[in-house]
């Protein structure tokens, strides 16, 4: 087992791989989260549990051969419904053997400060083949790859490059995203954190691996944020329905502009209008919110951006105040305290 991660699978301790070559080699959904306040409570755990069910409630609606090996037959899953509290009672399950078989003795072993998981369910074909009358949760399989976490991670400005288009399916987190967004890795211009989507080249969806946020001037407005009121500005970032994943930490962002009266649009950020822009940030369950730094597009067509090798790629750039801005860490700070409040104690899993 390695010293820093290990992988959990039907009450069997195995080696674990980096977690994207673990996502590339299964189907299935999946959600990642970490530990907060030294490795004892889970961050948002009911919320991705709760994302996790509705990604596989999806993929079995329209995408089932997502979920599950190829040479199962996705007929099986037609009209199958996996509820909510039937996954999380499946995953907790999983989860606590996992924390008092293994976790609680090997936690000294495990690198970083603080724990990375992330929970993939799939499909079991051998319990598949004679589903029967039994309910759909009792062919899904938990995955559970466990590993240290550094915090300090998300504490830099992060840079961006815009590489490609948008992703389908992209309501639900399934790990064939993984593999499918491997090319795009040879775009990636040197020191950049976080690769951007975009069906035009213009309007900023998401990033691979995190949502997209700006904090937009009103065009009404002029000068900087700093000194005038906050409803001169907005924050801005993509509609679900534009194709963007509905991330845990997204949810909560708009859950903060709501409560703190920060004025909010989703709507995705537009390019063309990105004098406007005075800070920028990306979200996740592992960087949480980090700020952005600097942001680049390919000049010319995302098209034509395939038909060029990387190294003669030219691009137009947008930098932003060194730090996160006063926004951002006002989000930040929320988010932050929402997290405590809403932590789920590990020793939930296994006193």
């Amino acid at each position: 087992m390695s010293n820093c991660r290990f992988l959990y699978h039907n009450g069997v301790v195995l080696e674990a791989p980096p977690v994207a070559t673990f996502l590339q080699s299964l189907p299935g959904a999946y959600t990642t989260t970490r530990t907060i306040d030294s490795g004892t409570s889970f961050l948002f755990w009911e919320r991705h549990m709760k994302r996790l069910s509705s990604s596989i409630r999806i993929l079995l609606d329209s995408k089932p051969e997502l979920l599950f090996s190829s040479g199962s037959s996705s007929r099986f899953w037609m009209n199958q419904m996996a509820h909510e509290s039937s996954v999380y009672d499946l995953v907790n399950g999983s989860m606590s053997k996992a924390m008092s078989s293994v976790v609680v003795k090997e936690r000294g072993r495990l690198c970083g400060e603080e724990l990375a998981v992330t929970v993939l369910v799939n499909g079991n074909a051998e319990k598949l083949s004679r589903l029967g009358d039994e309910k759909v949760v009792d062919c899904l399989d938990v995955w559970l790859h466990i590993g240290g976490y550094s915090l300090g991670v998300g504490e830099k400005a992060a840079s961006l490059a815009l590489v490609g288009s948008g992703r389908d399916v992209a309501n639900a987190k399934y790990s064939d995203w993984v593999r499918l967004r491997t090319p795009l890795e040879k775009f990636r211009p040197p020191s950049t954190t976080e690769l951007l989507l975009s069906n035009d080249g213009d309007h900023l969806l998401e990033g691979c691996v995190t949502n997209f946020f700006v904090v937009c001037r009103k065009k009404s407005s002029s000068g900087s944020l700093y000194g005038e009121s906050l409803r001169e500005f907005e924050v801005q970032t993509a509609p679900v329905t534009d194709g963007v994943l509905p991330g845990v930490i997204r949810e909560i962002v708009i859950e903060v502009c709501l409560s703190k009266g920060i004025p909010y649009r989703e709507r995705a950020p537009s390019w063309s209008e990105r004098e406007l822009w005075e800070e920028a940030f990306i979200t996740s369950s592992l960087r949480i919110v980090q700020h952005v730094g600097t942001i680049k597009v390919p000049v010319g067509s995302l098209e034509a951006l395939a038909c060029t090798k990387p190294e003669e790629i030219e691009w137009k750039e947008k930098r932003f105040e060194e730090g996160p801005g006063m926004i951002t860490k006002l989000i930040q700070k929320a988010i932050t305290e929402r997290g405590i409040e809403e932590g789920f104690p590990l020793k939930d899993l296994y006193d």
